[in-house]
């Protein structure tokens, strides 16, 4: 019996001692992934890095490219392009002006009363109209005539808060948010649809010849006085009421900027000079490259998988259509190679653009002790449920290095432009102002990444220039902005100074 219990007790011991091998093993195999997992996160903290030395230099890139791009056509990778823009809103303009804003499957009109400097902005009015999906693939006429129909709806509901001059023709500010060659103020040729849009018989005709001939099909007397984009209609929006703006940048989905330059330094422009000595330039700034660029492999595996592949590297690296792609990404490399969220990989983490940056912003932004929000997020979008506090850490960190590398980017593409401008030094007796026009998505609900920004441009400028230099948010450029520019090339202006 004696020998019994002891044999009993030896294989005991023997299983414990077992068991307690397999949970040693099991922990420094653990260990070990966890120990890959961050080497793969700091290796990326290394290469994202954006020390001021290194945004300087991109800084400089930007200014150099912004000359070549001035100095002739394919110059550079910045297509600098010259809007016609050459009078930006004062707040002296008068009257009622409308705008049509097509950028996407939704349009939208707007009228808006001006009343000069006492009154500004009297009174708006809009409405939001849905494009039918059959109508993105007909063809142009079908189209504009379904545009010119809402629009002249919208104009027999005008009140009497609105009113024109009499004998006066209604003008119209046109943004049109997909690419085009433009020839004029009011004209420009498509060069091709994005968006899900695709009516090849108006590829390479004046958007602005194809609307009015609509618009004169469905018996409304109304002139497009200027064809613009959102970028420039921010730029619009800004200057109304604040006249130290000299530059708009958006940060949305996607990003660009446009600023004023001095008319006689644009080599490639070869017509009269304007009046007014300026002109708008719509940089095109997403096409930005440069060896400075802090790029990664998730960065050039993104590109890779992208229809434009090796286009707009600057705007996958900033924008809101990438960054929370980029978070995946490393999050996948990390579950593959680290076991990060255990043995299996999560099948919805293989999704590319699963993750986005609304959900990237959320995560980042978690104050929650036991940060709750990254919790219900990856459980919610990739399906990834019981995470540990310390994984959700690395989560945050994650987002952090992302939106930290393309916010201070950004703010060095914005001191490109001030060096372009001459503004990045305080000049002896100069006191002059100078302001930024900000919109987009990105920059207005990620406080993180728009703080993180703004500190950056500080820090680059220095305290003394910092000063004189003033981000503000410009809302909704594409819409008033638009009516705006149509209000300050009004086609009667010239009538009334003369």
């Amino acid at each position: 019996m004696g020998k019994a219990v002891v044999g009993a007790t030896v294989v005991c011991a023997a299983v414990v001692c077992a068991g307690a091998a397999l949970y040693v093993r099991h922990r420094m195999r653990s260990s070990g992934k966890w120990a890959r997992a961050m080497a793969i996160l700091n290796e990326f903290e290394e290469k994202c890095g954006t020390p001021i030395s290194k945004l300087q230099l991109v800084a400089d890139a930007m200014t150099v490219e912004m000359h070549a791009g001035l100095a002739s056509e394919g110059g550079s990778k910045l297509k600098m392009l010259i809007s016609y823009v050459d009078n930006l809103p004062t707040g002296d303009e008068e009257g009622l002006f409308y705008a049509l804003d097509l950028g996407g499957t939704n349009f939208r009109v707007l009228r808006i009363q001006l009343g000069g400097k006492e009154g500004r902005v009297v009174k708006q009015e809009f409405e939001e109209v849905s494009i039918p999906p059959h109508l993105m693939t007909g063809t142009s006429d079908e189209l504009f005539d379904y545009i010119a129909e809402a629009l002249a709806k919208f104009v027999a509901t005008e009140s009497e808060d609105f009113h024109l001059p009499p004998g006066r023709q209604k003008e119209l500010g046109f943004t049109f948010s997909f690419p085009v060659r433009q020839m004029s103020i009011a004209s420009g040729n498509l060069l091709k649809w994005t968006k899900g849009f695709s009516i090849e018989d108006a590829v390479g005709q004046d958007i602005v010849g194809e609307l009015t001939r609509a618009m004169e099909r469905k018996g409304l007397d109304m002139r497009v006085t200027a064809l613009v984009n959102d970028t420039i209609g921010t730029l619009a929006g800004g200057r109304y009421y604040n006249n130290d703006v000299i530059a708009a940048v958006i940060l949305g989905t996607g990003t660009n900027a446009a600023y004023v330059e001095r008319a006689h330094a644009i080599p490639k422009w070869h017509g009269l000079l304007p009046k007014s000595g300026d002109m708008v330039i719509n940089m095109e700034w997403g096409n930005f490259r440069s060896s400075h660029l802090p790029l990664t492999e998730y960065d050039q595996e993104l590109d890779a998988e992208t229809l434009n592949v090796g286009e707009q590297k600057f705007e996958k690296m900033i924008s809101g259509m990438y960054l929370g792609e980029i978070v995946r990404r490393v999050l996948h490399k990390m579950a593959e190679e680290a076991a990060f969220f255990g043995d299996v990989i999560p099948p919805k983490l293989q999704i590319p653009f699963v993750l986005r940056t609304p959900h990237m912003s959320a995560m980042h932004h978690d104050t929650s002790p036991d940060l709750k929000v990254v919790g219900s997020k990856l459980k919610d979008i990739l399906e990834i449920s019981n995470t540990s506090l310390k994984t959700r850490k690395k989560v945050v960190e994650l987002c952090d290095i992302v939106a930290t590398r393309a916010a201070r980017l950004s703010a060095a593409g914005i001191l490109g432009i001030l060096k372009k401008l001459g503004k990045d030094k305080v000049r002896d007796g100069e006191k002059q102002k100078s302001a930024i026009a900000m919109d987009g998505g990105l920059y207005e609900h990620y406080s993180k990444f728009s703080s993180c920004m703004e500190s950056t441009l500080k820090e680059l400028l220095g305290e003394e220039v910092s000063k004189s230099i003033a981000i503000e948010h410009s809302n909704d450029g594409s819409g008033i902005g638009a009516a705006l520019l149509a209000a300050s090339h009004s086609q009667y202006l010239e009538v009334e100074e003369s």
